[in-house]
């Protein structure tokens, strides 16, 4: 699969853009704040109809601007497709395939995959369990249809569970029972699908952070769920009551965690800055192996000012693996012109190289 074409009007702080992209490496040079995040972020929005780091979309929006439109023309297995996406203030956004309108954005899930790696990742390491999540089902999302509907009907039960925990006065616990059999159901679907893809995910992981840092440290992955070790019928009964108290359910699948672990430490609690940073960097390259198999297409690859805190023998081996040949379209920004030097002296494949600077973005070079 290759973006070949670009067009963004009015996202964050690009004006406009119209890109016309090599099928093998963009790379995109300027200051921090200049709009190269924005612009990934843009490719990232047409995969999964929402922003990387902004959920609210009418903050996507330019500040003196009251639409957003971007489109995409990709070649997927040889086909060309036109993908469309409008977003207006105080309206809902619209997204289209070839001119048509999706009913459901969760049809198109899974049609444009992509792994990005920014500097943000750091929160699965720091951040809440929310965001551990997020990273699964987002992942799993995009090519496991049974899980992403499993995990929508699971949120629209918990939902309105958590409507019916808020009401005053008496709750009737016969309509508790048909959501708790609702979460019941979903959730095991999600529980079972969330541990065989860690089971299955680690030894990729292992492999992809060795190559990088060439050291003896093993990674992990530790899935927590309530599901390991409670009937999770009972366990709803049991804190019925609690939640009725507090208004909303203590307990499910929304509540898992991934205890990410170094040596069978929490890496939260023993890793270096630098660690830090190869940990998340190996998982998100080996989510996309893991994904290129999954799902027989090569994903894009977006990496946003990855190298900042590594030394030079681990960007050395990141810059090794991104330009192997089963890696394909790949967008790279950096502040240091020599990183992307570096990686452009590498490849004899063609590339395009950009200056961005206020939200406009200048092709600077082209070569074969």
């Amino acid at each position: 699969m290759i973006l070949e074409r670009l067009s963004i009007l009015n996202y964050k702080n690009i004006e406009q853009a119209d890109l016309t992209l090599s099928p093998k490496i963009n790379c995109f040079l300027g200051s921090n704040g200049m709009g190269k995040t924005n612009l990934l972020d843009a490719i990232y929005y047409l995969s999964f109809c929402k922003s990387h780091n902004n959920p609210i979309d009418s903050q996507n929006i330019r500040h003196d601007a009251d639409f957003v439109v971007i489109q995409g023309w990709y070649e997927i297995e040889g086909k060309q497709e036109e993908f469309f996406c409008s977003l207006r203030r105080r309206q809902k956004k619209q997204f289209k395939r070839n001119k048509k309108e999706y009913e459901r954005f969760s049809d198109h899930i899974g049609l444009l995959p992509l792994v990005m790696v920014s500097p943000s990742d750091t929160e699965l390491i720091i951040g809440g369990s929310d965001e551990r999540r997020k990273f699964i089902d987002q992942f799993l999302s995009q090519f496991d249809k049974e899980y992403l509907y499993s995990l929508i009907r699971y949120n629209k039960a918990l939902q309105q569970r958590n409507a019916l925990l808020k009401t005053d006065g008496v709750i009737d616990d016969t309509l508790l029972d048909l959501w708790d059999e609702q979460l019941v159901g979903e959730g095991q679907i999600i529980y079972n699908k969330r541990k065989d893809f860690v089971d299955k995910f680690i030894p990729t992981f292992q492999r992809f952070y060795d190559f990088i840092c060439s050291s003896n440290e093993k990674v992990q992955l530790k899935y927590e769920s309530h599901f390991d070790t409670d009937n999770f019928a009972d366990l709803l009964k049991q804190k019925r009551q609690r939640d009725k108290i507090i208004g909303y359910t203590t307990t499910g699948i929304h509540k898992d965690d991934l205890d990410m672990q170094m040596d069978g430490y929490s890496i939260k609690r023993v890793g270096s800055q630098g660690q830090n940073k190869t940990y998340v960097v190996a998982l998100k390259l080996a989510q996309f192996d893991f994904l290129h198999k999954a799902t027989e297409t090569t994903p894009i690859l977006l990496l946003d000012d990855i190298f900042d805190k590594l030394d030079s023998s681990r960007v050395e081996q990141i810059i090794k693996l991104v330009l192997d040949k089963d890696f394909g379209q790949i967008f790279v920004t950096d502040t240091n012109r020599e990183h992307l030097d570096e990686i452009l002296s590498r490849t004899n494949s063609n590339y395009h190289l950009y200056e961005v600077g206020k939200g406009e973005v200048v092709q600077k070079n082209i070569a074969s």
